[in-house]
């Protein structure tokens, strides 16, 4: 699985922008789908996650403000994030949890596997 996130920018705070995240390639199974982001000189921390069940998840800090979505027919995934604030600065990289199918034989296997796309900067001015 390939992932290529793009949408990132400069823009004020108060201001909204919408990224892309097209994934190519395939999985036996896509357990979930998502936006990570990375500020200087911080960990790496979750934004949003869709589940294969249509279940979202949120960091408390964009909730309200950011919503997730996913167009299987297209291979897209996307964050719109509205009212952001400069504390929503960093590279934005999305995510693919998969797992694949294998047999030992008569046994049949499992193996989880992570995707991350390369990321996208978005920085909020004040």
């Amino acid at each position: 699985v390939q992932l290529q996130a793009s949408g990132g920018g400069l823009v004020q705070a108060g201001g909204s922008l919408r990224l892309s995240c097209a994934t190519s390639g395939s999985a036996d199974s896509i357990n979930s789908v998502g936006w990570y982001r990375q500020a200087p000189g911080k960990a790496r921390e979750l934004v949003s996650t869709v589940t294969d069940d249509g279940t979202t998840t949120y960091a408390d800090s964009v909730k309200g403000r950011f919503v997730i979505s996913e167009i299987s027919a297209k291979n897209s995934i996307y964050l719109q994030m509205n009212s952001l604030k400069p504390e929503d600065t960093g590279v934005y990289l999305c995510h693919v949890d998969a797992s694949y199918r294998d047999w030992q034989g008569s046994e049949e296997v499992w193996t989880d596997y992570d995707y991350w796309g390369r990321g996208t900067q978005v920085t909020v001015s004040s």
